[in-house]
C-alpha cells in the first residue's frame, strides 16, 4: 500500500534523542528522522554519504579540517564519506537524514549512542 508520511506526526510519535527511526526505504537507501539535542561523538562513515536536512531547531555540523556549518529549518547539507565530522544541537533539533541502509550512526566509533536496530515508524 501506498501511504504518506507526515513528518510532525513522525516526530511526535518518539521522544528519544541520537536514536534515529526509519521512516521510508527507497532502493538500497533510508529516511530518518532523528531528534538531536547536545554534541554527538566525532566520527566519520569509509562508504556512505549522510544527507541532514533541519525540519526543526538549529545545527552546527563540526568538520575537523574546516569551518563548522550552521543549518536552520528547511537548510541541507550532504557529508561525503570519509569525512570527520560531529554534529551539535544547542537547542532540540529534528533531522530527516537521507542516507545508505548500511550506515551506522557512529560510522567509525562504538560507543553508547550506537544503534545497530533502528525501530520503524508506524
Amino acid at each position: 500500500m501506498i501511504d504518506k508520511t507526515n513528518l510532525a506526526e513522525a516526530f511526535s510519535s518518539f521522544d528519544e534523542t541520537w536514536s534515529p527511526r526509519v521512516a521510508g526505504d527507497i532502493n538500497e537507501m533510508q529516511i530518518k528522522l532523528a531528534k538531536l539535542e547536545g554534541e554527538f561523538v566525532w566520527h566519520s562513515h569509509s562508504h556512505e554519504d549522510e544527507l541532514f536536512l533541519i525540519i526543526r531547531g538549529r545545527l552546527r555540523m563540526e568538520f575537523r579540517d574546516q569551518q563548522p556549518v550552521k543549518l536552520g529549518p528547511g537548510e541541507f547539507i550532504v557529508v561525503p564519506s570519509g569525512v570527520e565530522h560531529r554534529p551539535v544541537a544547542e537547542i532540540s533539533c529534528e533531522v530527516v537524514l537521507f542516507e545508505p541502509k548500511t550506515t551506522l550512526n557512529t560510522g567509525n566509533i562504538e560507543n553508547e549512542r550506537t544503534v545497530r536496530d533502528l525501530e520503524r515508524i508506524r
